[in-house]
């Protein structure tokens, strides 16, 4: 993954005479895993940048998610990073996974709500959140958001996930393999809706999807954070095959964030680019739905907006900084 790299313009000598060569910017974007919803967002993201603004190459990462793309971030290794709320916060204040040194970010976008999702199957003797102890439980991959948060909801529940649950830290695709195997009872995992990995299992035939209920765990995290970030939401009945209920969980809000010094123009175009090519986001993943003007306000993202990107929203009548 490389920084924007801004080349100078080349004079070169042409048989029709000198040209200017134009300037190149190279975009790393960290995503997610593959079986989530930032990895596709992410992949859109970079094929617009590449696709609609002269002189941009962007490319998408897979990472393990949010910790990890802020953590690339302040080592600078990425340029933009798709992001949870709570992390981002944690970024940028230096605490928690953070404490080595805070990223100085900004928002570029608020994007859209992430639902905990912590999935079973029948047969496994989970009906409600206390059921998990003393289960195989993954808690997401190593600094993943769905990790920091799943610490919090355990904790809120008053589970020790050292000492309560037999504890895996797997991606939500091998959660799923893991699962089917026999080898794994459930799976925390935030994200929108749907997640493929979770789709797939729903549709594994002789399994039935279950979805746990936690949205009650959302006042204790807030307390214990100092915080609003976490709120309660619903995962819509339907949402996976043979899901016929809906599930009350906790959320929060996903941030597309850039570094501080990432130039304002570039900043400007990235923004502009997702919201006037909205619809070609949608058609990769129907969470680009909720990336709304209207969603654009100061408290809504943790973190200052990036100037470039108030610049756009300042020209749709939104003053954000």
């Amino acid at each position: 993954m490389n920084r924007i790299l801004r080349s100078a313009a080349i004079v070169a000598a042409l048989a029709s005479g000198a040209a200017l060569a134009q300037p190149k910017v190279s975009l790393s974007i960290a995503t997610g895993p593959t079986g989530g919803v930032y990895y596709p967002l992410g992949g859109g993201l970079a094929n617009l940048l590449s696709k609609y603004v002269p002189g941009y190459a962007a490319n998408a990462e897979a990472t393990a998610g949010s910790v990890a793309n802020l953590q690339y971030m302040g080592q600078k290794k990425a340029d933009i990073g798709f992001t949870m709320a709570d992390a981002a916060w944690d970024g940028y204040k230096g605490k928690g996974k953070f404490t080595s040194g805070a990223v100085p970010l900004r928002t570029l976008v608020v994007a859209y709500p992430n639902r905990m999702h912590v999935v079973t199957i029948e047969g496994r003797g989970i009906e409600k959140f206390a059921d998990l102890k003393g289960k195989r439980v993954s808690t997401g991959a190593p600094n993943s958001a769905t990790e920091l948060m799943a610490q919090r909801m355990l904790e809120a529940f008053g589970m020790d996930w050292n000492k309560d649950i037999r504890r895996e830290r797997l991606t939500p695709e091998k959660s799923v393999d893991a699962i089917k195997d026999g080898k794994l009872d459930a799976v925390f995992f935030v994200a929108g809706i749907p997640v493929s990995s979770f789709t797939d299992l729903a549709a594994t035939p002789g399994t039935r999807i279950k979805l746990v209920d936690q949205a009650e765990a959302v006042d204790k995290m807030n307390a214990r954070e100092g915080s609003s970030l976490y709120v309660r939401d619903v995962i819509p009945a339907k949402a996976y095959p043979g899901q016929d209920k809906a599930c009350e969980v906790a959320s929060v809000q996903n941030l597309i964030v850039a570094r501080e010094d990432m130039p304002a123009d570039v900043a400007y175009n990235i923004v502009k680019t997702i919201f006037e090519k909205r619809e070609e986001l949608v058609a990769v993943h129907k969470e680009a739905t909720a990336l709304d003007i209207k969603n654009q306000k100061k408290e809504a993202s943790p973190l200052p907006f990036h100037p470039g990107a108030a610049k756009y929203f300042a020209e749709k009548g939104i003053k954000l900084n």
